[in-house]
């Protein structure tokens, strides 16, 4: 039903941003998200950000509150994340995904229902 592809991950100093795009298609629903997780290797999914549809809201970890930013881009179908100072700490495969009924679990992955393959973030010392 819906199929996600990410893109604009690369290697970057400590310091530098980023933005990474995620390309939705398939059919959409009046109420939905897509957020943004990440794995580091030898690590748990880890929730990074996320926006709601219809409402447009925001949400953060902590770890990226202030540094990061989850925008809609309507027109090309897509949801990006910029990263800004980004640290070390950031490297891992960066994943978006849906789900088709928001909820307060937003931040859990076990609720999305479809997954990019992912894009590879190294931030360097």
């Amino acid at each position: 039903q819906v199929q996600l592809v990410e893109s604009g991950g690369g290697l970057v100093q400590a310091g530098g941003s980023l933005r990474l795009s995620c390309a939705t298609s398939g059919r959409t629903f009046t109420s939905h998200a897509v957020g943004w997780f990440r794995q580091a290797p030898g690590k748990e999914r880890e929730f990074v950000a996320v926006v709601s549809w219809p409402g447009g809201n925001t949400y953060y970890a902590d770890s990226v509150k202030g540094r990061f930013a989850i925008s809609r881009d309507k027109a090309r179908n897509a949801v990006n994340l910029q990263m800004n100072t980004l640290i070390p700490e950031d490297t891992a495969v960066y994943y978006c995904a849906a789900v088709t009924f928001f909820s307060s679990d937003y931040w859990d992955p076990r609720e999305y229902s479809y997954w990019g393959q992912g894009t590879q973030v190294t931030v360097s010392s």
